[in-house]
């Protein structure tokens, strides 16, 4: 069992930034990749970025590519996304999770965290 807790939303003008921190338990955050996903009211669910278990690579959504960065630190067992130039359209609860497998590109989530809340205002 994984436990995944996000830390670091609120409320942000647009044009602002905020960083998001995703904790993890357990000895096995290193043998997962690692995703951010956002889901706005009224909206589905939907991938935001990812990160391979060693670190050396991320793929984003196109909404977000250029403004934000998925980054990790294993020996702290931490997951971030650097939000940057943030607009009213990315506010949404934003869920952290530990990807199991990726395949033909689409991640499958092992374990989600509780989600935080960011809101950009105009």
């Amino acid at each position: 069992q994984v436990q995944l807790v996000e830390s670091g939303g609120g409320l942000v003008q647009a044009g602002g930034s905020l960083r998001l921190s995703c904790a993890t338990s357990g000895r096995t955050f290193s043998s997962y990749h690692m995703g951010w996903f956002r889901q706005a009211p009224g909206k589905e669910r939907e991938f935001v970025g990812r990160i391979v278990r060693s670190g050396s690579d991320t793929h984003y959504a196109d909404s977000v590519k250029g403004r934000f960065t998925i980054s990790r630190d294993n020996a702290k067992n931490t997951v971030y996304l650097q939000m940057n130039s943030l607009k009213p359209e990315d506010t949404a609860v934003y869920y952290c999770a530990a990807i199991g497998t990726v395949v033909d590109g689409t991640p499958h989530v092992d374990y989600w965290g509780q989600g935080t809340q960011v809101t950009v205002s105009s």
